[in-house]
């Protein structure tokens, strides 16, 4: 049975959650409390589930709570915890390394630390900064820089502005995570951010939360107003699905028997790759999940096990 390479798993520090209860998350986005991780437990549940890899990274709400100067040091201080993890456990943990956004200045600094100088295996960034979504033209020096260096940016779903009063008191994670992807992915496309800067290499999470669902509406409005969405750049845009077909999709969540076949309808398979969610989903539920993947009807003369971690192996070797 082939392992798999996760692209979204995630770990947390004392540090961190002890930064962000202080700036008000003591139940991070409508959850009932923050999760508990260490190495130890995460390599007993890619044992069990035959994970040979996984990527590290910092879930929402993100390393930013207020202060520029206070979220670039929190950034650098779990990057270079994560690049110590990852030492310590060799061709067992990745990791993307977060930045402090929605300051551009020291994003663009810690995105050269991490690559630099601790290796990271790329970027993540949360679908909005503060209301700051991707396709503002406040990012594009970032995104500029990280086309050039073809960097991968792993898009972690977040609240969206005004959550509370949109998730009527329910765990943003059950609804608003899938539509703030699809928000942001949108974004991107329809700012002309995927067409100005086609060296990034995107992942979004959850199987593109519910963009599967959105792409015939948005090419009709692209089709029907296209003065009024045009990007402004003067660049010829690619069709809405040719467009999602160039970001790379994790499976975490529920991707059986219904997202992952409207996804691959959309946009194929060639771009999907396994994420767990550990440690923000509970490692039983990871077990189900990883089950489900395997009892899934498979791909003609393939497996989606070998499918995702070929993908990924392509992905991160590129």
């Amino acid at each position: 049975m082939t392992a798999l390479i996760d692209v979204h798993a995630h770990f947390v520090t004392d540090r961190y959650i002890e930064e962000a209860r202080a700036a008000g998350h003591a139940q991070p986005d409508g959850m009932a409390a923050w999760p508990s991780w260490s190495p130890r437990s995460h390599l007993a549940l890619m044992d069990r589930c035959g994970i040979a890899t996984s990527l590290l990274s910092i879930s929402s709400p993100g390393t930013h709570f207020g202060d520029d100067g206070s979220a670039r040091s929190l950034s650098r201080a779990v990057n270079e915890y994560a690049t110590d993890v990852r030492l310590r456990h060799p061709g067992r943990f990745g990791h993307f390394a977060s930045l402090p956004l929605p300051d551009v200045p020291g994003a663009l600094t810690e995105a050269a630390y991490a690559l630099d100088d601790l290796g990271a295996d790329g970027l993540t960034v949360e679908t909005n900064a503060h209301g700051v979504y991707l396709g503002d033209p406040l990012l594009d020096p970032l995104w500029k820089a990280l086309d050039a260096r073809r960097a991968v940016v792993f898009v972690h779903p977040t609240s969206p502005p005004h959550a509370e009063e949109v998730a009527l008191g329910r765990p943003r994670p059950l609804m608003e995570f899938l539509f703030d992807s699809a928000r942001s992915a949108g974004d991107l496309i329809l700012n002309g951010v995927l067409t100005r800067y086609p060296g990034i290499r995107w992942i979004f999470s959850h199987s593109g939360g519910v963009l599967p669902l959105l792409a015939d509406r948005m090419q009709l409005f692209t089709d029907l107003f296209a003065a009024t969405l045009a990007s402004g750049d003067g660049t010829a845009a690619a069709s809405i699905r040719d467009q999602l077909s160039r970001l790379w999709f994790d499976i975490a969540g529920t991707p059986f028997p219904r997202q992952v076949p409207a996804l691959v309808d959309v946009v194929g398979s060639r771009r999907l790759l396994y994420g767990s969610d550990f440690c923000w989903t509970p490692p039983q539920a990871v077990v189900s999940q990883v089950a489900s993947i395997d009892a899934a009807v498979q791909p003609e003369g393939d497996t989606w096990r070998a499918l995702t971690t070929r993908n990924a192996t392509r992905l991160l070797g590129q």
